[in-house]
């Protein structure tokens, strides 16, 4: 499903790592997150986390600042230009890569209501911010 889901995501010059992209998705969920809140939140390595971060702030995707309740730390937060795209971009589409992927044989709609179920069950800050309805797990 990753291999899917990579080939359906917009590349580009600028196209970020997958695991940039999950540091840069926290971020935009946690304001004013500190690098030991990223790494928890995302189980990378806190190495990893502030590479990412410093990546994701050389490309202006994210601004740090130093916690002012504790000056060892920074927190990050994502800018307002990419406040703002993310508000105007266009879902992305993985229908082609699936029935690609699923031949003649597979049900598209059964496999994307499965993905919608599973994606509701593991990121439910994602579907709130999409707008979806979220369904109840079965008892």
């Amino acid at each position: 499903m990753m291999k899917v889901a990579e080939r359906a995501m917009p590349s580009g010059d600028g196209a970020l790592s997958s695991s940039v992209r999950s540091v840069l998705v926290d971020i935009a969920e946690n304001p004013d997150s500190s690098i030991s809140d990223i790494t928890a939140r995302t189980s990378f390595p806190q190495s990893h986390v502030s590479a990412a971060v410093a990546q994701l702030r050389e490309s202006g995707a994210v601004e740090t600042r130093t916690d002012p309740a504790d000056a060892r730390r920074t927190l990050a937060s994502v800018t307002e230009r990419v406040r703002n795209s993310s508000r105007a971009s266009t879902p992305i589409l993985i229908d082609a890569e699936l029935e690609h992927e699923l031949g003649a044989s597979g049900d598209l709609r059964v496999t994307l209501d499965a993905l919608a179920t599973l994606s509701e069950q593991l990121t439910p800050k994602l579907h709130k911010r999409l707008g979806r309805p979220q369904t109840k797990p079965a008892s």
